[in-house]
């Protein structure tokens, strides 16, 4: 089966149910994508958020939601079940998080924005089934649309999230 790269920017969200699609992001420093399937209707979709929580700045979360972990997944989350997604089948995977070299310091923006999705799941019942989170390095995180398989390529490497 051809494939077809949905790119998924940052402050950014795409849903699919087409098995030939791949959600893909890139560039995953500090920030966080989050992969959310539901293996049983085969629905999913990717957010690729910058900040913790909109509380930070609600003018620019009225712009732009998908920015905020907080508003970004209410986002993502009403458009998959509004396309028959369960939140209680849900495979969550997710990457990103780093301390990077670049940007401001001293912040914790990657670890911040980590613990807020956590935060953000726990308040919808939702748990953490695989992640690649930390470090200092950038990622690629891609989710297949045929079987949720959930890969993250970074340094040149790659691994699946199991």
């Amino acid at each position: 089966m051809v494939k077809t790269r949905v790119v998924i920017d940052i402050s950014d969200a795409k849903v699919s149910n087409d098995p030939s699609d791949v959600l893909v992001t890139y560039s995953l420093g500090s920030c966080i994508g989050v992969c959310l399937y539901d293996p049983a209707t085969h629905i999913g979709g990717m957010l690729h958020y910058q900040l913790p929580s909109s509380k930070m700045d609600a003018d620019r979360a009225r712009r732009s939601p998908l920015m905020f972990a907080d508003t970004g997944m209410a986002l993502l989350l009403k458009k998959l079940t509004a396309m028959g997604a369960s939140k209680k089948r849900m495979d969550v995977r997710l990457a990103g998080g780093a301390a990077m070299a670049t940007g401001p310091q001293g912040f914790d923006i990657g670890k911040r924005n980590y613990l807020a999705i956590r935060k953000v799941l726990w308040s919808n019942g939702m748990f953490i089934n695989a992640e690649d989170v930390g470090g200092s390095s950038a990622r690629n995180l891609y989710l297949d649309m045929a079987d949720g398989t959930v890969t993250v390529r970074s340094s040149g490497l790659e691994k699946h999230l199991r």
